[in-house]
């Protein structure tokens, strides 16, 4: 038994050191990158702040990259972890995020296409208003990806709220907090969609239940692991 609550303890702080990481990523990627490279509605401006910041931008590329690689790790940890508590939901847990990991790849490949543009190593026969308006297109393709990617950040944490719900060696008020958090997730993709003259409001609205919900999470799998109290 204390082997198995052992084992148990080491998964889910290997989980919690994974989603630190993620975390990390994450915040890089979307809000220290664009602050340096993107000037919202100059594409001209855009343009000449991504060539005189390329290093970041292209750390941003490797970021994400990275990012995706351990967004792989968490959901196979996850599985290794909650799989004894119901496997189906655990596999489900899975393949939401397994069916991620394509895209952001696919994001990247427009990033980095983007920027060939931007220097004109690519389609020189253009004229540079062109290549500059072309690259710009793939950029915003790339963020499009990200809203509608946005109801997939929702929809696996129901799976992986309901495991922790349902576990016993994680306090359930947190799989409760992951469910809301997925709520909020889907809630913001639609808003994004049908209602973008809203998304602010919910973007303000959801933003504290995004960091009551995997925050919470990753902080006890890193610190506390699972309840030691708990016959597993």
């Amino acid at each position: 038994m204390e082997n198995k609550v052992h084992s148990l303890k080491k998964t889910a702080r290997l989980a919690g050191l994974l989603y630190l990481i993620w975390v990390i990523t994450a915040i890089y990627g979307l809000m220290y990158v664009p602050s340096k490279t993107i000037v919202p509605g100059d594409t001209v401006a855009t343009a000449n702040k991504i060539l005189d910041n390329e290093f970041v931008f292209r750390t941003g590329i490797i970021n994400s990259i990275i990012s995706s690689t351990v967004w792989l790790f968490i959901g196979l940890t996850l599985y290794r972890l909650f799989k004894h508590v119901n496997e189906r939901q655990a596999k489900l847990l899975v393949a939401l995020v397994i069916v991620q990991i394509p895209v952001g790849f696919f994001t990247e490949a427009l990033n980095i296409t983007s920027l060939m543009l931007f220097k004109g190593n690519i389609l020189t026969t253009f004229e540079l208003s062109q290549r500059q308006d072309m690259a710009i297109l793939f950029l915003k393709i790339n963020d499009y990806v990200t809203i509608t990617l946005e109801m997939f950040w929702g929809l696996w944490l129901f799976p992986f709220g309901y495991l922790v719900y349902k576990s016993g060696f994680i306090p359930r008020i947190l799989g409760i907090f992951l469910i809301l958090n997925g709520i909020a997730y889907v809630i913001h993709c639609f808003t994004h969609l049908l209602l973008p003259n809203y998304q602010a409001l919910v973007f303000q609205i959801a933003t504290p239940i995004w960091t009551l919900g995997e925050i919470s999470i990753m902080l006890w799998l890193l610190i506390k692991g699972v309840k030691e109290t708990k016959q597993i």
